[in-house]
């Protein structure tokens, strides 16, 4: 359903604004009470139609709508559709967005689809092409490991100068999204399985398979179907009765339920612990332990947390 257009009175501000103030879309929509996407309408109408400001003189409302909506044939030609596989790819890079993709749809095509309606036929589009498949994980079958990315700063005792960038270790199981962090002096293999047997405790057992991603320290070689493990990391697995599992290369959606606890721990914990100074790998642990504690009693009493880990 076409969108209702605005008074004219308030399609001349838009081009005021826009064209002689420089404000920016959104400006321009806060200013008039009207959305970003209806503001850059009437200024790719106003381009198509050669418009400038300061607008020419005698031209009066009825001119300046017959300029920006021109009448025009109906035909039984459908809109120009867009090639949505390129869309599809092209939201994939970094800073990409339907927005964007949309008003360079519309400069090509003036008569195209609103925004609304080329955001609808794009989830139709990706519907169908954009399968996932759903995991069901067993209680007591994967854990899932990962390193944050993000780390936590170590200063010196006088708490002036950073020192050190602290790992931090994350885990979560399968069933109950139960989630374990950590931080740790670096990622080398000594920290890496170290951190396992701290899991593992504090799970109070050990998983049947064990699901890292592909780092070097748990993985020599990656590969989609016969991956190299450490063998230090083998031997950990041999002493726990487990089985390591890598996830594929490239393929985040392998290990989604450590993407998803990374997440939480970057916005629970590393977020509310930004104004604290650490000087040691233990006090950053505690203050995780002590917000930890938390996040498994906010889930216990709002029902999430499964009974079976």
């Amino acid at each position: 359903m076409p969108r209702p257009r605005i008074a004219m009175r308030k399609i001349r501000d838009v081009l005021r604004l826009s064209l002689h103030e420089g404000l920016s879309q959104r400006q321009v929509g806060r200013s008039l009470g009207v959305p970003p996407t209806t503001v850059a309408e009437y200024l790719m109408r106003a381009k198509t139609a050669q418009l400038s400001w300061p607008l020419p003189e005698g031209l009066n409302d009825d001119a300046l709508e017959a300029l920006l909506f021109p009448v025009v044939a109906k035909t039984a030609e459908a809109r120009p559709m867009p090639d949505w596989a390129r869309v599809h790819l092209e939201l994939r890079r970094k800073h990409v967005t339907l927005m964007l993709l949309w008003e360079e749809y519309r400069e090509r095509y003036p008569d195209g689809y609103g925004y609304t309606q080329f955001c609808e036929h794009y989830r139709r589009f990706a519907k169908r092409v954009d399968v996932v498949m759903r995991f069901t994980h067993k209680a007591g079958e994967r854990m899932f490991v990962d390193f944050a990315g993000s780390t936590i700063p170590l200063y010196d005792e006088a708490r002036r100068h950073v020192v050190a960038q602290a790992e931090v270790f994350v885990s979560a199981l399968g069933a109950s999204s139960l989630i374990y962090a950590e931080a740790t002096k670096s990622q080398e293999l000594i920290y890496w399985i170290a951190a396992h047997d701290h899991a593992f405790s504090y799970y109070g057992g050990v998983p049947e398979l064990v699901v890292p991603d592909n780092l070097a320290s748990g993985v020599t070689k990656s590969s989609r179907y016969e991956p190299r493990v450490n063998a230090t990391y083998l031997e950990m697995a041999e002493h726990y009765g487990c089985a390591i599992l890598p996830t594929r290369p490239r393929r985040p959606r392998d290990k989604a339920k450590v993407e998803t606890s990374v997440l939480v721990v970057s916005r629970w914990i590393l977020a509310a612990l930004r104004h604290e100074r650490f000087t040691s790998i233990g006090e950053a642990n505690l203050a995780i332990s002590r917000l930890l504690i938390g996040i498994f009693i906010q889930e216990i009493e709002a029902g999430t947390l499964p009974v079976c880990w």
